[in-house]
């Protein structure tokens, strides 16, 4: 038997932040009605999480015949799903040899292939069940800001372009006028990308998988997992649910419930900010075709629009959940950085959400036991990659075949002093910033005969 119970959540885990202050929130479709788990209760399978990867699983379960009981702390969304930037991007952040190098030949390219096809799956899926969710697919782009991230733009579309992905290299010109900053140097897009309303979609996805026959239990903390005969038994407050297979869904939040696990990735601080709907003279220039945004700086940026017009930028947050709206100094130095002309634009909102981080930013698939598995470590690419995997784990479930999985499984592999993770993320937070303040203060002669001026 195999049991590790919870403690009770307490400090600054992302379960303990309200969504109040969250664009998402005050923007999103309504919460569904789900009960509490009362007394037991039995399916084929058991997911402790309702963020994309249980509910997309859950649904595809569903959708298989198979019965699906959903296990929630809060409401379906309410982690680290409802809270992200909701950028859409297709693939990871490797490439093929990179993940050859990792998982050999033929699990390396089929890793690859999985994540370039994540958008598409999470789109289609989107298009499928008729989600509400301000869906908009007007691509993705990874701007530049140095030379070396310059040519590694030109590698990744290379690489992309290889495998007959869509994308292409923007020079200076071109990222300027779709961009509406003088930031960047260039960059590349990749018109498979885009963004939704995360927590709308977080909940239009959780009433797809209930309405398909999935049954979805909120306010019922997962308290203990433990096997007992051929069944797993997850007990919370006030139910028990029981089933042969096994899906921790819960990432960045995975607490003390499983011995170790969350060991296995270090849960980073995502900071938001949002401003005022942006007037048209602004909308004329700032993400005028409202792509989705990220950067290749160490201490990443990105930004994006919301349905609204408010532009919506990211980044690092602090070591600890937010207090006070000077955790966000960052953020709002990044927008007066990427747009001066918006200095002094009201922040309507400032929020936070948890990232699950890898040491080497490849996601988890933990072998936990007989048709048990966790699924971590997105590296802040999980609305697609977590959408579409859900309906692999569905296939590994039904046919007992792990290789329906796009990566291998792993065991628990604890990263070391993980005790001291505050500190590692603080310390890398302060070297990361300044190895990207060096990178700018780089003397670089004729900056604009260095960014590519058409695509190839």
């Amino acid at each position: 038997m195999r049991s590790a119970p919870s403690p009770t959540l307490t400090g600054q885990p992302l379960n303990d932040q309200p969504l109040d202050g969250s664009l998402w929130a005050a923007s999103a479709e309504p919460a569904g009605d789900y009960p509490a788990l009362t007394g037991p209760t039995e399916a084929d399978v058991v997911i402790v999480g309702a963020g994309y990867a249980g509910l997309s699983t859950a649904l595809h379960l569903a959708e298989r015949g198979l019965s699906a009981t959903v296990l929630e702390a809060r409401e379906p969304g309410f982690g680290g799903s409802g809270r992200s930037g909701g950028q859409v991007i297709p693939g990871l952040r490797h490439f093929a040899s990179d993940l050859t190098a990792v998982y050999g030949e033929d699990a390396g390219r089929r890793a690859h292939a999985f994540g370039g096809g994540a958008a598409d799956a999470t789109f289609a899926l989107i298009r499928r069940l008729g989600l509400a969710c301000d869906a908009r697919r007007a691509g993705w782009i990874q701007a530049a800001d140095t030379p070396a991230a310059l040519a590694q733009s030109r590698a990744r579309v290379e690489a992309w372009r290889g495998g007959g992905a869509p994308v292409r290299l923007l020079g200076r010109d071109e990222i300027r006028s779709l961009i509406g900053s003088e930031a960047y140097l260039g960059g590349w897009i990749d018109p498979r990308g885009g963004t939704v309303q995360p927590l709308s979609y977080a909940r239009s996805l959780a009433r797809a998988a209930s309405a398909a026959g999935a049954r979805i239990f909120a306010r019922s903390p997962a308290m203990s997992v433990s096997r007992v005969g051929a069944a797993w038994r997850v007990e919370t407050p006030a139910g028990v649910a029981s089933a042969p297979k096994l899906l921790l869904a819960t990432n960045a939040t995975t607490d003390g419930l499983w011995p170790r696990l969350e060991r296995t990735i270090l849960p980073v601080w995502s900071f938001q900010i949002a401003t005022r709907p942006l007037s048209p003279s602004e909308r004329r220039y700032v993400l005028p075709a409202a792509q989705a945004v990220s950067d290749t700086r160490r201490v990443l940026r990105f930004f994006r629009l919301d349905r609204d017009g408010r532009l919506v930028v990211g980044g690092k947050g602090t070591s600890h959940g937010p207090r006070s709206p000077q955790d966000f100094n960052l953020q709002a130095l990044a927008l007066q950085r990427l747009y001066p002309s918006l200095d002094g634009v009201e922040i309507d909102y400032r929020w936070g959400g948890q990232v699950a981080v890898t040491v080497d930013r490849l996601p988890r698939i933990v072998d936990l036991g007989p048709g048990a598995y966790a699924n971590l470590g997105c590296n802040g690419k999980g609305v697609a990659w977590c959408t579409a995997i859900g309906a692999a784990y569905a296939e590994a479930f039904a046919s007992g075949d792990p290789r329906a999985l796009p990566i291998p499984t792993s065991p628990i592999e604890p990263i070391p002093f993980h005790e001291l993770r505050r500190l590692y993320v603080g310390v890398g937070g302060a070297w990361l910033r300044f190895r990207d303040l060096i990178d700018q203060s780089s003397p670089v002669a004729d900056l604009q005969s260095q960014s590519p001026k058409a695509s190839p």
